[in-house]
Order: C-alpha cells, then sequence, then structure tokens
C-alpha cells in the first residue's frame, strides 16, 4: 500500500548438515514471514546444509540432499506470493558454488553465486568453492529437476508495474572494496538481500552493522541481511546470528544476537520514497555509467509480492524534523554551530558594526537572538554588538513584552523600545484605512513598520538586519511581503518550528536559571503574531495554530511533500498513522488542504526571500534547493485531496 512493502530477516534453528531438519526450520520461519504479508524474507547464507560443513561440501551425498530441500522447500511455497532466499552448495560444470536460491510460489527464480570469497584468517572458502566471476559475463542458464533457471551474479528482480525490485548479494560480497550490490543498485535493484554467515568477533557486529546501514544509504536503497545463528559448529568460531535492515542509511530494524530460538525481524519500507530519491540524487544517476548494464538480466517476478498490509514496522515519525533523542544534543549543537557560522561569515564580509534584531518574545526571535549572541562570541565581539529592538504594537501581550525585555537583559544586548501603535494609526490616515477594521491592512502595517525600524536603525549603526523567519513559515507564506518576510541575513530560513522549539529547549537545558526559565515559557508561548488586539484578560488572542493548523502536522506535510515527492492520499495515510489518536483523520485532511494551498499560492514570496544557511535536508531557498514559479498552479494537488 502506498508503495511500501515489508521486508524479513529470518536466523532459524539449524543443523549442521542435517537438511531434512534445517528444510523444516526453513519452512516454518517462511510460514511465519508469509502469514505477516511479507514481500521477501532472506535467510542465512549455506542454510539448507549449514554453512559450517568444511570439506562435506565435496561430499555427492550433502549436494544431494541440499538440491532435494531446496526442490522440498520451494514446493512449501506454492501459493504465496512471499519471496525467499535461502542458500545451498551449487555444483555447475565441475566447479562447486556458494549459492543463494530465490524462490516464491512454487518456483526457483533464479540462482545467484557469491562473488567475493573470503580466504584469509578463519575462512577458507576458496578451498571449495568457486567465484561467481568465473561464469563469465552474463547470465547463465542451468537445469534443476527440468526446470530452466537463470544462474549469475547480475540479476535484478522486479514486479511489473510497482516500484518493487531487489537483487542479492552474499556476505563477503558486503565487506569487498566494490561491493555487487552497488552495481544491482545502479541497474535499478531498489533492496539488496544478502544471506550471510559472519563469525562473532569483539567489536564486529558494530562493524558490519555500519556496513549495512551506509550501503543502504549509498546505494539508496534497503538492505537486508540475516547472519547464521548459534547452532553452526562451535570448533573454532561462534556465530550470532545477527540480523538487519537499513533503509537508505537508517537502521529500520535490527534482531538480537546469540538466540538459541529462531527469530524474525521486519520492516515496512517505502519503496516509492526510494524511487524519489533516486530520482532527486544526480549523483546516483550519474554513476551508472560506471557499471553499463551489459548482459544484466532484468527478471519480471510471476507472481504479485505483497504490499505491506500496514505501517506496523514502517519508521514514521510524527515529528521527522527532530533528532532522536539519543543524539538530541550533538545534532542541536551541530545545528547551532552551522548558524553561527553563517552569520559570524555575513558579519565579517559585509564588515557590520551592530547586528539589528526585532524581539518580540516569541519563538522565533528568541532562537535569532540566541543565535546573534553566539556569533558574536565567536567573533570575539561584546554582546552590546547586538542592537535589540522590541516594538510593542496593538497585539503585544505583557508576557512576550517582559520576557523579550528579560532575555535581553540576561544576554547583555542593547535593548530598545520602539512603540509603534501610533505611526501606525497615522498610516492608517493616510491610506485611508479604519482601524477599526480587522483586515489583512491592518495587519500588515505592523509588520511593515517594525520592518522599517529595523532596516532604518541598520542603516544609521552599519548594522546588519537578521531575520527571524522560520521555515515553516516560509513554506505556509506566513509572512508580511516586505515587512517580516525580509531581512538582510535570515539564520532561521530552514529550520521548522517544531525544531526551533528544541533548539530553544537545548539551550535552556545549558543557560543560567533565570534566562532558562525565561525560554521555557517563551517555548510554552502560544505561538502568534500578535497583530490583532489581546484578550479581555491580556492574554493572546490571535493563535496561529488554530488559524492554519498545528505546525506538528504542518511540519510533517512539508517534509513529505518536498523531501520525498509524496502524493496528498500519501501524505494523508502517513498522517493519519503518525498522528493516530492526537488528531482526527478530517482534521488532517482540513489541514493538509491549507498547507497545499497556501505553498502554491505564496511561493511569490520565497522567489524573493533573503540569503540564510541551509541546515538539513529541506530547504526552500530559490538559489538552492527549490525552483518553483511563482505562479505555478496548485490545482492538481488541491483536487486529490479533496476526491479523498
Amino acid at each position: 500500500m502506498f508503495g511500501y512493502y515489508r521486508l524479513a530477516s529470518s536466523v532459524p534453528q539449524l543443523r549442521v548438515a542435517e537438511v531434512d531438519y534445517n528444510v523444516g526450520q526453513l519452512t516454518e520461519g517462511f510460514r511465519k514471514a508469509a502469514e505477516q504479508q511479507a514481500a521477501a524474507v532472506v535467510f542465512p547464507e549455506l542454510c539448507i546444509t549449514g554453512y559450517s560443513c568444511g570439506d562435506l561440501f565435496f561430499q555427492p551425498n550433502l549436494r544431494k540432499a541440499a538440491l532435494n530441500g531446496l526442490l522440498r522447500f520451494t514446493e512449501a511455497t506454492e501459493g504465496s506470493g512471499t519471496i525467499a532466499v535461502v542458500g545451498l552448495p551449487f555444483l555447475h560444470e565441475d566447479a562447486l558454488y556458494n549459492t543463494a536460491a530465490v524462490v516464491q510460489s512454487g518456483r526457483i527464480l533464479a540462482l545467484v553465486p557469491k562473488t567475493v570469497l573470503p580466504n584469509y584468517r578463519e575462512f577458507y572458502e576458496k578451498r571449495q568453492f568457486t567465484s561467481g566471476r568465473e561464469l563469465g559475463t552474463g547470465v547463465k542458464e542451468v537445469t534443476v529437476n527440468g526446470m530452466h533457471i537463470p544462474f549469475g551474479t547480475e540479476i535484478v528482480f522486479h514486479e511489473e508495474s510497482s516500484p518493487f525490485s531487489f537483487g542479492v548479494e552474499i556476505c563477503e560480497d558486503l565487506w569487498s572494496v566494490i561491493p555487487p550490490s552497488s552495481k544491482l543498485a545502479l541497474l535499478g535493484a531498489r533492496a539488496i538481500l544478502n544471506p550471510s554467515a559472519g563469525t562473532e568477533l569483539t567489536g564486529k557486529a558494530a562493524y558490519r552493522r555500519e556496513l549495512v546501514r551506509q550501503q543502504s544509504g549509498r546505494c539508496l536503497c534497503a538492505y537486508v541481511l540475516s547472519s547464521a545463528g548459534v547452532h553452526e559448529s562451535t570448533t573454532d568460531t561462534v556465530f550470532g546470528g545477527h540480523s538487519l535492515i537499513a533503509d537508505n542509511g537508517r537502521p529500520a530494524a535490527e534482531g538480537e544476537r546469540f538466540c538459541r530460538e529462531s527469530t524474525l525481524i521486519f520492516a515496512d519500507v517505502d519503496f516509492e520514497r526510494l524511487e524519489a530519491a533516486r530520482l532527486s540524487e544526480s549523483s546516483f544517476n550519474d554513476s551508472k555509467s560506471l557499471f553499463p548494464a551489459g548482459n544484466a538480466l532484468h527478471l519480471a517476478l510471476p507472481e504479485q509480492v505483497p504490499g505491506a498490509p500496514g505501517l506496523e514496522y514502517a519508521f514514521n515519525p510524527a515529528r521527522p524534523f527532530l533528532p532522536s533523542p539519543s543524539r538530541r544534543r550533538e545534532r542541536c549543537e551541530e545545528i547551532i554551530s552551522i548558524q553561527t557560522a553563517g552569520l559570524a561569515k555575513r558579519m565579517e564580509h559585509t564588515r557590520a558594526q551592530r547586528l539589528v534584531i526585532g524581539i518580540s518574545g516569541g519563538l522565533d526571535s528568541t532562537l535569532a537572538l540566541l543565535i546573534c549572541s553566539r556569533a558574536c562570541r565567536a567573533l570575539k565581539r561584546p554582546a552590546s554588538d547586538i542592537l535589540a529592538v522590541t516594538m510593542p504594537g496593538f497585539g503585544t501581550t505583557d508576557r512576550t513584552h517582559d520576557n523579550a525585555v528579560t532575555m535581553c537583559r540576561l544576554l547583555g544586548v542593547e535593548l530598545r523600545e520602539i512603540p509603534i501603535s501610533e505611526c501606525c494609526l497615522r498610516h492608517f490616515a493616510d491610506i485611508g484605512h479604519d482601524p477599526a477594521e480587522r483586515t489583512t491592512t491592518y495587519e500588515n502595517v505592523q509588520a511593515r513598520e517594525r520592518t522599517q525600524i529595523l532596516m532604518d536603525l541598520a542603516n544609521k549603526t552599519g548594522g546588519l538586519v537578521v531575520g527571524t523567519g522560520d521555515l515553516s513559515e516560509i513554506a505556509l507564506g506566513w509572512s508580511t511581503y516586505n515587512g517580516d518576510h525580509m531581512s538582510m541575513y535570515a539564520v532561521n530560513c530552514s529550520i521548522p518550528k517544531t525544531l526551533i522549539r528544541c533548539l530553544i529547549e537545548h539551550i535552556a537545558e545549558e543557560s543560567s536559571p533565570e534566562l532558562a526559565a525565561t525560554l521555557t515559557d517563551i517555548n510554552n508561548t502560544p505561538v502568534s503574531p500578535e497583530l490583532l488586539p489581546p484578550s479581555d484578560d491580556g492574554t493572546i488572542e490571535q493563535k496561529t495554530e488554530e488559524v492554519l493548523g498545528p505546525y506538528d502536522l504542518h511540519d510533517f506535510f512539508l517534509f513529505h511533500f518536498i523531501k520525498y515527492g509524496a502524493e496528498p492520499d500519501k501524505i494523508l495515510h502517513l498522517a493519519e498513522h503518525a498522528f493516530r489518536g492526537e488528531f482526527q483523520p478530517d482534521f488532517i485532511r482540513r489541514c493538509l488542504g491549507i498547507f497545499i494551498r497556501r505553498f502554491f499560492r505564496q511561493q511569490f514570496k520565497r522567489s524573493c526571500m533573503p540569503d540564510g544557511p541551509k541546515v538539513g535536508t529541506i530547504s526552500l531557498s530559490p538559489r538552492g534547493d527549490w525552483r518553483m514559479p511563482s505562479d505555478a498552479c496548485g490545482t492538481v494537488w488541491e483536487k486529490a485531496i479533496s476526491h479523498y
């Protein structure tokens, strides 16, 4: 569903050289994977016989038993679209190959031999096996039980009219200088399935885990590895049964090692997202010339593989811009350092004597001021080089005003307070606007008045106006054109609202108690431009999220829409899963409609936005990541929402 396919890695209990027992265990593992509607399940290397048979592989009895075992296992898959990858020794033209058999619905689809044979320290595979390279170019055909079966290393399996495709490499192939999976990915495989048999040594699991993660990231693919378990021979080594699934550089699932029972792990992988990632990464397609298709075989799957029935095993965070808890401090500091470095460079280049910034007591201006403070420290300049200006207007509340004043005092910056109500009233008179009409004009006059003050103060003091607007507001066009939309350097321009809160919280944790308390209260204040008068009790009346919908939702929409080009119905499906129990489906749909309409109609503001640093993978800079006509129509997307 929506491009998601469930991938599985199984580590069964096995007995060395006892084929009948092993086939029974493999069949049971396959049955469990198929019941969970896995598209593919990978078993360990040489699992039909066991990896550690040694010179027993030379024995015809074992090889015949393995081939008969493969046939019995294949029969057991009849009627299921789930693909299985199992390993066995396979004899071809007087050479023995360490082979993976790809099986679906009672058929052996292909046999893939191992390319890179380890022959060092505890490994001596070249003693028994021949590399798949010895087959020469192209894919051969072998006969097994009267069936003509492709046999070769360059086979890409794919499903017609779907993004699902995969290739197979075996264990050491991944550890080589140029893994076969690199070529398979460039040939179109969006998943790599690896039956493996890695011994366990201190620290080796961490290295294996990183190999799988990195290869999935380099190849923009999913990667599934199943490694032989503890029931292999322990004559000189121990096998741990390490099972891993990675998704485009991200660990998706990992099984427990050293289990004495069979293990089975799953991950629901978005193959449409992998397709979109390859489409946008020019370096991936540029690399295709390094590995021409040549005699590679693209093999269409005879049966439809099951799509993931749900997103039970999917990585679908509700707040995709936030760092994981384990790396939160590191990531926050990295983001802040990028912002600081960008602003410091701009200060040096322009020879700015001051940093001029409007302070409202809200989230965005708070983070921008904190970055200004960091930039001054980085350049060994005093905090007094920052000119913070608070400009109370018709909607300013005591809470935001007092927080702004307190923060400026604690940071040691120069603070000026310039009320704007009277000059706005004069401007209303100049343009013939009745201030009782609380229209867009009423609001935008205030925003433009504030920007004019900041720009003129910058001119007067030799300063640089630091912009405060964030990525969420830029996406939604929630700013006044040539008002808060404009600055001389916009430090928050690629940071969404959900991440702004996280960064302020991180800085609060490392601040003095008084500053931490102020930052915490700012984080807890409702988001508002404060352009309409407060309520009767003096609290904020104009709450942005009551107008637009929650930023949690809009940031979620932005992430999937920009990064992976997800269609509206898919974004809705993902959001309903991520926010189940938090927001109702109808509400999510209405908010997505707002996002789509505003995103298309407000591009003209993005087309002339000021410079600012990119900190993550998503930016809407018209000079960098996002090039879109200001008059592009969003009708196709809006219709998709209305028909959902």
